[in-house]
């Protein structure tokens, strides 16, 4: 039999990233996984070793330093076993845009949309060579919904999406695939971290629905994947009048609307 692809996961010592890497071990994968806290992910990669006997390397890395990115860059340009990256690693803050230190709005944009290119980037080009992979994509729903008022943390989340659809009609026909997850509100430490109360809030999913339901999401190879969504058809109906706009794009002269005098 042949030996199932190696995942990368960032963000994985709590939360989402924690429990993909769970999952992943339980499916036979060894693993690789990436974040600030070192000491926490060695302690959970010791229970799912003497659980599942995969392998699982550590790679401790703030994503928001340059030098820290890089180095987990390498490790996907350069280990042809990684054929599966989790893209997970995230953040939010607390407050209005208008309240919200531009440092720290810096920093939320390094971390869920640079480094999320970054390493897409890095190890891409590996597996349409390859021919097969796969990219998974942790977005939100909030970037459909500016209604909600979470302006930078949306708009990284947008980002998220547009990028996966993007690459998917790129690197599909190539033999990768990619996939955009959007969660609703789930029960994480983003909530804390972001200085919110998680348990004030009316809806939350436990972090093991939300995975277990993207990864059947991912077993079934969906472009997106959208686990509180209750009916499907709601996501096409989206798409189908995102595209019909297309052809309008394309035009020589500004709409009649908009010249002057009409």
């Amino acid at each position: 039999m042949a030996k199932k692809p190696s995942v990368l996961i960032t963000g994985a010592s709590s939360g989402i990233g924690a429990t993909y890497a769970d999952r992943f071990a339980r499916r036979g994968h060894d693993l690789v996984l990436v974040a600030r806290d070192g000491a926490r992910m060695e302690a959970m990669a010791a229970d799912l070793r003497r659980e599942t006997g995969v392998t699982i390397d550590i790679l401790p890395a703030d994503l928001t330093k340059h030098d820290q990115l890089a180095a987990v860059e390498a490790r996907l340009r350069d280990d042809a076993g990684i054929g599966i990256l989790v893209n997970n690693a995230g953040a939010s803050l607390g407050g209005r845009f208008v309240d919200q230190v531009t440092e720290d709005v810096a920093q939320l944009v390094a971390l869920n949309t640079t480094a999320v290119l970054r390493l897409a980037s890095a190890v891409a080009p590996r597996l349409a060579n390859a021919g097969e992979g796969a990219i998974i994509n942790i977005g939100s729903v909030v970037g459909l919904a500016p209604e909600l008022g979470l302006s930078v943390y949306g708009a990284t989340k947008a980002f998220v999406l547009f990028l996966s659809q993007g690459l998917s009609l790129e690197l599909g026909p190539k033999g990768v695939y990619v996939q955009a997850v959007l969660p609703s509100a789930t029960r994480t430490e983003i909530w804390e971290r972001s200085g919110a109360d998680v348990n004030a809030l009316s809806a939350v999913m436990e972090v093991g629905e939300l995975v277990d339901a993207a990864l059947v999401g991912f077993d079934r190879r969906e472009p997106v994947t959208i686990p509180p969504l209750p009916d499907a058809a709601d996501w096409d109906a989206y798409q189908s009048a995102r595209r019909a706009m297309l052809p309008g794009f394309a035009q020589v002269h500004a709409a009649e609307r908009y010249r002057t005098g009409a």
